[in-house]
């Protein structure tokens, strides 16, 4: 008989799949009864010896296509696209053409997990996604039952990696660092400054929030208010309103662009000059659309922007000639699909233990830079740096 790896075999009912138990460790469960399909077809496997030969990789990424996320959502579809496109450009992986299934979750965790079912149906072994912690978090448990390799592009959320899974890796960084390094700033920055502290109750804003309260805690800074606000608002006059009454100096936002976006535009209408401190929810062209020249002097933190990088002119400048202007987002889903096609050439398969294995062994060269990881599954290489809007566009501080 011929030899097949254990996706394979659990393709045809001649293994279990592996899934995962609840302390994140991977385990084979009892072998299930073979549907009557998969037995009329089994004389004839048993015959020929092989299964026949695969014309093509299906691999899948997610995040927000449609909703108030979508630009960001875009950005992360084009890079996929585009790593897809220069793959089968370069000849394909391991000879075979790989072809993209993108799902829209709405950075929402409850259709995050249909998207990942749908996924797993389709028979998609390596997802790129999400793009948010809490629908990565969602799926992130659906995949790991079933053995699907996940490496996310941009859940930054500590929580993301933290459950044990050997399948979950990602090529951003942590809102643990990210939040540190937003601490830090104001800390060195504006040591007298009066601090408001709002989140947008989400995973990663939420998240953020905790990190930075705890590093200005920590340093004997305590801020003189910390509030959540509903997403998808359209009015945060109230929350304007407590900010100007407690006379805040800094605003530390931890959510997304079209949020902290409305909120600019209503502290100016107040006549205040808080400046905003986010992360990098905020990295988005879409947050001057919403301000004009309200937002300059915002700040936030993001990766060191990979456009600037020589890794990645050859891919930028692709994507420019297209018309498109990729930003962060972009490259780093570019750089989760890179990373993947890499992993499974080491391996020489794309048998999700080989792939594993080679990336828990291997440094990998993306468009975001080097990328190794630990036993997380988080990189070894984080760095964020400081940026500020101004002019239509945000650039490093220095």
């Amino acid at each position: 008989m011929a030899e097949f790896s254990t996706n394979e075999r659990w393709r045809t009912g001649l293994a279990p799949r592996v899934t995962a138990d609840h302390d994140g460790k991977r385990k084979i469960p009892q072998m299930k009864t073979m549907t009557p399909r998969l037995l009329l077809a089994l004389p004839i496997v048993l015959a020929c010896g092989a299964l026949p030969a695969q014309a093509e990789i299906v691999i899948g990424s997610a995040g927000a296509i449609t909703g108030p996320l979508a630009s960001l959502g875009i950005q992360e579809q084009r890079g996929a696209e585009q790593a897809v496109a220069d793959i089968n450009a370069a000849g394909g992986l391991l000879g075979e053409e790989v072809v993209l299934r993108f799902g829209d979750d709405q950075c929402d965790p409850r259709q995050a997990v249909s998207v990942a079912n749908r996924f797993i149906n389709e028979g998609i072994e390596f997802v790129a996604g999400h793009l948010c912690s809490g629908a990565s978090i969602a799926a992130r448990d659906v995949y790991a039952d079933e053995g699907v390799l996940m490496i996310s592009p941009t859940a930054t959320a500590p929580e993301f990696t933290e459950a044990g899974y050997d399948t979950v890796f990602r090529v951003a960084g942590r809102d643990d660092q990210q939040g540190a390094v937003s601490a830090a700033f104001i800390v060195e920055n504006y040591p007298e400054a009066r601090i408001a502290i709002v989140n947008d109750k989400s995973t990663y804003g939420q998240g953020l929030a905790e990190v930075v309260r705890q590093q200005l805690n920590d340093a004997g800074i305590q801020e003189v208010l910390f509030e959540s606000i509903t997403a998808g608002e359209s009015d945060y006059s109230a929350l304007v309103t407590r900010l100007k009454a407690e006379n805040v100096d800094i605003l530390y936002y931890g959510g997304y662009h079209t949020e902290a976006g409305l909120i600019a535009r209503q502290l100016r209408g107040q006549d205040m000059d808080t400046i905003i401190v986010g992360a990098d929810g905020l990295a988005n062209d879409e947050f001057w659309s919403i301000t004009g020249d309200l937002g300059a002097g915002t700040l936030f933190t993001f990766a060191p922007d990979p456009r600037n990088s020589p890794d990645a002119a050859e891919v930028v400048e692709r994507m420019r000639e297209s018309g498109f202007e990729p930003d962060g987002f972009a490259l780093h889903t570019y750089a989760a699909i890179q990373t993947y096609a890499q992993a499974v050439e080491i391996a020489g398969s794309t048998d999700v233990d080989a792939v594993i294995e080679a990336l828990n062994n291997n440094t990998f060269q993306t468009v975001v830079g080097e990328r190794s990881f630990d036993e997380k599954g988080d990189i070894t290489q984080p760095a964020y740096v400081m940026y500020e809007w101004r002019d239509g566009e945000f650039t490093e501080l220095q």
